[in-house]
């Protein structure tokens, strides 16, 4: 009996059946590599260990239910069905769903989106715009049915009656909520110049229930955001997304109200405080000024104010005094000077000799005749005394 004989994609598909019909849902634990996402919204990837490896594949109708994103080197755990890819003859993973292998999705998912907003800087204290101390007008992003509203309105109403409140609702949790509150937040700013803060917040509740704080399209609706912002959500314990990149975080929905506004009676009161102070300022100013203006009137200047112009008049004739000595002191030293300089430039003068009887002798062309051996017998010779000239014949020359 001859062998039956196999064409390879039989064979793939024969092995792909075996497979699927044996592994209908596994789950695997292992650490993720080679991690890349396809232009259609496939995700592919490695899932390893430390002795083997396994292709998986996320087709793109489960990839949207991700509560974190993948990334290499994260311990994961994954249910999926076993599935053979017959034109590479190798086996995969479909994967159904993903779970982180250390902590929980959430937490992953928001621990991830923190550290890529911080490395953005939207955290950063700079950039954080600051809350007004005398608001006019306040918009509140919450639910109408929960808690917060009722809060913030009772005690917004109790310390400062007939405030301008504008309350944008939304929902709060569950589908949906992500995209009302970012959209109530660009409303506000849009057509709401006049709004000068703005609360966005909710109750307490699980990390699931307070998830839409968490969102990356809220905390970049905020950093955005226009008009200051005051982050509100859950309890004291409670810290999200929102409260890192709102300009001013307040632990619970009430905490917001009493943050933004300041108790008006408490203000009436600072006001009479600083009005007494200001008063007491007034009144000690008064008196060490009248204190001052006795002691100036009592001066024996006022009562002889000649005084003060026999004083600057005898000042006055003692800076002339010393101010003519000064320059008699100049003059006398310059002329001294001058006469030395001049003494010096008559004893370097040609003529000075001819004081003592000397003569200058000159040729016709009124050159100094030095030597003698230049003359010639003859020769017509000018010479110059301290007192007139003399014209000369030269005889002999020695």
């Amino acid at each position: 009996m001859e062998p039956k004989i196999y064409s390879v994609t039989e064979l793939n598909l024969i092995v792909k059946h075996l497979l699927e019909e044996t592994f209908i849902e596994v789950w695997v634990e292992g650490e993720i590599s080679g991690f890349k996402e396809s232009s259609l919204g496939h995700i592919y990837f490695d899932l390893k260990d430390s002795d083997s490896i396994i292709s998986c594949v996320i087709y793109k109708g489960f990839s949207r239910f991700l509560k974190f994103e993948p990334e290499n080197g994260l311990l994961v755990k994954i249910r999926a069905q076993v599935t053979a890819y017959s034109r590479q003859s190798k086996y995969q993973l479909n994967v159904k769903e993903m779970l982180p292998g250390k902590i929980g999705p959430l937490q992953l998912a928001f621990e991830q989106l923190k550290k890529k907003l911080q490395a953005e800087g939207l955290f950063d204290r700079s950039r954080k715009k600051p809350i007004p101390m005398f608001p006019q007008k306040i918009a509140v992003v919450t639910s109408l049915h929960g808690a917060a509203i009722k809060d913030i309105l009772s005690i917004l109403g109790r310390r400062y009656p007939n405030l301008n409140i504008l309350i944008c609702p939304v929902k709060v949790q569950g589908e949906g909520a992500k995209e009302e509150i970012s959209g109530a937040i660009d409303l506000l700013n849009k057509n709401f110049r006049d709004i000068d803060v703005m609360l966005i917040g909710r109750g307490g509740g699980s990390i699931e229930d307070l998830w839409a704080f968490n969102e990356e399209m809220v905390a970049r609706a905020i950093a955005n955001s226009r008009i200051p912002v005051i982050s509100c959500v859950g309890h004291e314990t409670d810290f999200t997304i929102a409260d890192f990149v709102a300009d001013m975080r307040a632990s619970t929905p009430s905490n917001a109200a009493e943050l933004v506004v300041q108790n008006k009676e408490e203000i009436r009161q600072h006001l009479r405080n600083m009005e007494k102070r200001l008063i007491q300022s007034l009144k000690i100013f008064y008196e060490n000024l009248k204190g001052r203006f006795i002691i100036l009137v009592e001066n024996r200047i006022f009562r002889n104010p000649e005084i003060l112009l026999i004083n600057l008049m005898q000042r006055l004739d003692n800076i002339n005094e010393v101010l003519m000595e000064e320059i008699e002191f100049k003059i006398k030293s310059f002329s001294e000077k001058l006469r030395f300089e001049t003494e010096k430039l008559n004893n370097l003068s040609p003529y000075f000799p001819l004081s003592k009887g000397y003569a200058l002798a000159r040729r016709s062309d009124n050159s100094v005749v030095k030597d003698a051996s230049v003359l010639v017998e003859g020769e017509n010779l000018s010479l110059q005394f301290k007192k007139g000239k003399a014209e000369t014949k030269v005889v002999r020359i020695k």
